[in-house]
């Protein structure tokens, strides 16, 4: 009897994360990228220090370096179409000898990691799911980004507010953050994230896994504190009417196809497939769960009341958030581009792109 079936090859990126807040490092795997792409790691370090900015940032901001290694994949900077591994070396290793959480923090996987180890070894839970995993996926993000580039494709953030104040009222929002850290306390907020530049298409619609809006709505939810996401008019759409909600189609010359559109409340995306209007979408961020002063909690060991055990981390991740919902849009776009285009290196992907008909005339395909 013959072996099992090999299954065929999924087109697009997949990627892997490893390694522990406190281990020796940070692991990113990536597979999927075409032969033939240059990968600029000055680009991807630049990246992983705009995830550190921004106030209200911890103590870890100060010292933590990124020490950006390129494991495998990479021939003279060169990708090989083979997976691309990156480590990031942490400055603090301790995890071994770092003291145990007592009282789990309401708000992250202390309490339910637990209950589903049934082992009161906190800090086993914390080490991985810690927000400190997106420097990872904040590094592969920024490579995918490359990739998107070269086909026009550019994805960029803006944090809209902190707590509920404006982000353009800069003194207001450092005040905010400022109150925050004496009193021991943390804020939340709102970014956005915009891609232009991407052509029609990508995505499906013919598995409910293939559509693109849920791709995207579930990598943006992926982030530690996203406690909400929203694509175009969002949930601002229930209050409307159909005939005020939908883009009506134009002719327009410099559009894709001789085609645009009027609005863009769809954000980009429409059954599933982008359709060459930019992609905006919105994430709220919960305030981060550890607190100087704890929650209230239990202590594990004796089943008595207290204050939850306070484990050093930031008062507000705002800034830092966007700059990872870059790299997770970037990711996907990047995954969907790819299976779109199919090709095994950037040169047949690149021909490929040139065929998608983005100064076609409509009128001359085929009907049927």
């Amino acid at each position: 009897m013959s072996g099992a079936k090999q299954s065929p090859r999924i087109h697009g990126l997949s990627w892997q994360t490893a390694g522990e807040s406190h281990g020796p490092a940070l692991l990113a795997t990536l597979e999927g990228l075409p032969y033939g792409l240059k990968v600029d790691l000055g680009a991807i370090r630049d990246g992983l220090k705009s995830r550190w900015a921004g106030p209200g940032r911890g103590l870890r901001a100060g010292f933590e370096k990124d020490e950006l290694s390129v494991l495998a994949g990479l021939k003279s900077g060169v990708t090989l179409g083979t997976p691309l591994v990156l480590s990031l070396n942490n400055s603090d290793t301790q995890i071994d000898v770092l003291p145990q959480l007592s009282s789990p923090r309401p708000g992250h996987a202390d309490l339910p990691g637990v209950l589903r180890h049934k082992n009161r070894d906190v800090r086993a839970i914390l080490e991985r799911a810690s927000a400190r995993e997106t420097a990872a996926r904040t590094a592969l993000g920024e490579v995918a980004r490359q990739l998107l580039q070269i086909f026009g494709v550019e994805v960029s953030s803006r944090v809209e507010s902190v707590a509920d104040v404006p982000f353009s009222d800069s003194a207001a929002c450092l005040e905010r953050i400022a109150h925050a850290k004496e009193a021991g306390d943390s804020l939340g907020g709102i970014f956005s994230l915009t891609a232009t530049g991407c052509p029609p298409g990508l995505g499906g619609y013919a598995q409910p896994a293939d559509r693109l809006d849920a791709r995207l709505l579930g990598a943006v939810a992926t982030i530690p504190s996203v406690k909400g996401v929203e694509i175009g008019l969002g949930f601002a759409g229930a209050s409307v009417s159909g005939a005020n909600y939908h883009d009506a189609i134009i002719t327009a010359p410099d559009g894709w196809a001789g085609l645009s559109r009027e609005t863009n409340r769809s954000g980009g995306i429409e059954g599933g497939l982008t359709n060459a209007q930019p992609i905006s979408l919105r994430a709220v961020c919960k305030p981060i769960p550890t607190l100087r002063h704890g929650v209230a909690s239990v202590d594990l060991s004796t089943g008595l009341a207290s204050r939850a055990t306070y484990e050093r981390s930031d008062v507000c991740v705002i800034e830092a958030a966007a700059v990872v919902g870059e790299a997770v849009l970037c990711l996907e776009l990047a995954s969907a581009l790819i299976a779109r285009l199919g090709g095994l290196t950037l040169q047949e992907c690149l021909e490929r792109f040139s065929f998608l008909g983005s100064t076609d005339a409509i009128a001359d395909w085929p009907e049927s």
